[in-house]
């Protein structure tokens, strides 16, 4: 997901299988080059069949992956696309390793979100329609999230604005307390949907090109400064006698 996170830089493809009867298909590698695995459903720990998981290509999805075998630790939204690295499928320092996969449930193309400020669906309420919030604070709302209603659609919530940090899994359905979506903390900050190609043309979050750096700018030439049209004349030393 320190918290200096890319968001991920998927390699969009054509077409995607998702949805009612949808079918999933998850290429984790070694390295682009080396060992792969064939995922089509869940696994508990992808370490009985590799090594390490240093890319991934997600043929048909999307999918989640954890940083820990048996679905735990933190999550790791994939996408339909492609991943060369860790770097793509998270922007937090502090985790880079994948151990275990389950494709994510996307049930239809619209997308509804109730985010709650207590827990038990109480306090301050904000709905989400078919909508990508890059930040709560933005829309009037607090960071402090700790329930929520997923009423139709997937959506993944961030600890941070701009979609950095940890991220959560909404699919459809209650969650009452900030740990039924795995975090430690009653903290998101921004949302956005989990678009499936077979409803969406773009489908996959693709991140925007930053804006490169300005250069640094040529110094200007400092001007000559104007004569003074009635110089003092020079002191001058006289000779001693």
């Amino acid at each position: 997901m320190s918290e200096q996170q890319r968001t991920p830089d998927q390699l969009p493809a054509e077409k995607s299988q998702g949805g009612a009867g949808a079918t999933y298909k998850v290429l984790p590698f070694e390295n682009f080059r080396g060992k792969k695995v064939e995922l089509s459903g869940e696994c508990k720990d992808v370490f009985e069949k590799a090594e390490r998981v240093g890319s991934v290509i997600v043929e048909s999805g999307p999918w989640v992956g954890f940083e820990r075998p048996g679905f735990a630790g933190e999550q790791f939204v994939l996408e339909k696309g492609e991943y060369p690295r860790w770097s793509t499928w998270t922007n937090c320092q502090s985790s880079c390793t994948l151990s275990s996969f389950r494709p994510l449930k996307v049930d239809g193309a619209d997308h509804k979100l109730h985010l709650f400020e207590n827990i038990g669906f109480e306090g301050r309420k904000m709905e989400i329609v078919d909508d990508d919030i890059p930040s709560l604070w933005a829309h009037g709302f607090q960071d402090r999230v700790a329930s929520a209603k997923a009423i139709s659609g997937t959506w993944v919530g961030y600890s941070y604005p701009g979609y950095r940090g940890r991220q959560y899994v909404f699919e459809h359905g209650e969650f009452k307390h900030w740990n039924d979506w795995g975090a430690a903390a009653p903290q998101i900050q921004s949302v956005r949907r989990v678009r499936d190609m077979q409803w969406h043309k773009r489908g996959c979050y693709v991140a925007s090109t930053p804006t490169p750096p300005n250069p640094t700018p040529t110094p200007k030439p400092i001007p000559n400064p104007i004569p003074n049209p009635n110089p003092e004349p020079k002191a001058q030393t006289q000779p001693q006698p």
